[in-house]
């Protein structure tokens, strides 16, 4: 039997040449059950690869995604950051550094952050960039594994990076914030004056 030509060209093979130390660290993976098989793997890197525009980067140490450089900073070097900052413009410092990823990811990746219909990008992004895995639901946002240990710096961020006003409902991780709806913070902005 033998198979159409339509389908002969659907299917591309490529042949990756791995030397024993690559191959022995893939093979372990699968094996702890880390990675379920190199085709996945594969597709993940080529994932991350894109969506990081690693193609951008120079090695070693300087990494670039458009304009902007990333680095590689572990939770401990921001808490450490943090603590120098007095905790009354934590909320202030969140709207700074949301206001500077909201100007790089419609610079560099065309991404207008502001639209929800696109926040499903934006949180992919950021869960690439290591900020935590995202679960919008309603007028809720649910943020999972965060690189920032706080409420108000977070909130901040998103409340710049998205353009909405949040309110937080736990000032622990995993964080939930919830949309304060716009006459909802008008009215409350009234009743403080």
């Amino acid at each position: 039997m033998s198979v159409p030509k339509e389908s002969r060209e659907a299917v591309k093979r490529t042949t990756i040449i791995l030397d024993d130390d690559e191959r022995k660290y893939i093979d372990s993976l699968i094996r702890e059950g880390r990675e379920p098989g190199i085709k996945p793997l594969i597709s993940k890197m080529l994932d991350i690869y894109r969506s990081m525009s690693v193609y951008d980067w120079r090695f070693p140490g300087e990494y670039y995604v458009g304009v902007s450089r990333v680095a590689f900073v572990n939770v401990e070097f921001i808490n450490t950051l943090l603590q120098y900052v007095p905790q009354g413009k934590w909320h202030e410092v969140g709207q700074k550094m949301g206001e500077a990823a909201r100007i790089s990811m419609e610079a560099t990746l065309n991404l207008e952050t502001t639209k929800r219909e696109k926040w499903d990008d934006v949180f992919k992004r950021l869960r690439v960039q290591g900020f935590g895995d995202f679960y919008p639901k309603d007028k809720y946002f649910l943020v999972k594994a965060p690189f920032i240990n706080s409420a108000e710096v977070l909130g901040g961020f998103l409340e710049t990076l998205l353009n909405v006003k949040l309110e937080v409902r736990t000032s622990s991780a995993p964080f939930v914030f919830a949309i304060v709806e716009a006459e909802t913070a008008v009215k409350g902005e009234e009743e403080k004056q």
